[in-house]
């Protein structure tokens, strides 16, 4: 599905990422960690198609396709979906309408007919109840006035009304409680299936006890240095980064 050989990513002349390596599958769910600036959210940045990243790379390419080649848009409408780490506000645009959109363009990428309103407003009942949504929260303007908890329920609705085949989630666990925590985690899980795929960026194991990762990946200084299954998180978690770090050799 996504397949990344030796990508190098740079802004402003300074160097982020240096030589990754990476290869996601269909049905299955990788965790990306690793200490603060190792280049966590400049790689989902990248993949996403962020323009501010002068990007090199012998491989970036989504179910074969050449990601160096897309816009941002064309990224989406091929089915690649990023929740950002900090989701932004959009005051003046209700979320219905903002949904509504995205939602019929995607479909008109693929020559299907826009959704109605009564299918509309249907589909995004449905998809409020995955995490737990409250309805009344969809005529308000995007993320305007939405406590942290909030913001995140809503980047993984949205995740739900888009049906992405590759969703990247920018530590979507940074400030929840342990409850918006549960509900979004499980919110992830219950999308997930056996033909889309999940990369995870987070500093905490707590997000891995409900979205349960295949592969767990540790980036550092730009470079992916170790992996594992679902137990390197808990290692990590009882023991830091300094275990491999200081066995690490450029």
């Amino acid at each position: 599905m996504l397949k990344i050989k030796n990508l190098h990513a740079s802004v402003d002349g300074k160097e982020i990422l240096r030589g990754i390596d990476f290869e996601v599958k269909a049905g299955e769910v990788h965790a990306i960690m690793g200490p603060n600036g190792s280049g966590k959210s400049t790689l989902a940045s990248v993949i996403a198609g962020h323009n501010k990243f002068e990007v090199e790379a012998d491989e970036l390419s989504f179910e074969g396709e050449n990601l160096l080649d897309m816009s941002i848009e064309e990224r989406a409408r091929k089915g690649l979906f990023l929740g950002f780490q900090y989701p932004v506000e959009i005051p003046g645009v209700t979320m219905a309408n903002f949904m509504k959109i995205a939602v019929n363009e995607q479909r008109k990428s693929r020559g299907e007919e826009p959704l109605t309103a009564a299918e509309f407003l249907k589909m995004m009942r449905e998809k409020a109840k995955v995490v737990e949504l409250d309805a009344k929260m969809t005529a308000r303007a995007v993320n305007e006035g939405f406590s942290g908890g909030e913001k995140k329920k809503n980047e993984i609705f949205q995740m739900a009304m888009l049906d992405p085949k590759l969703a990247i989630l920018d530590e979507t666990d940074s400030g929840l409680d342990i409850d918006a925590l549960r509900i979004v985690a499980t919110g992830v899980t219950k999308l997930h299936t056996p033909q889309n795929a999940t990369v995870v960026i987070t500093h905490y194991q707590r997000l891995l006890d409900y979205i349960v990762p295949d592969f767990v990946h540790v980036l550092y200084k730009g470079k992916i240095i170790y992996s594992g299954d679902k137990s390197l998180a808990l290692k990590l978690e009882k023991e830091g980064y300094d275990w491999l770090i200081n066995d690490y050799k450029e």
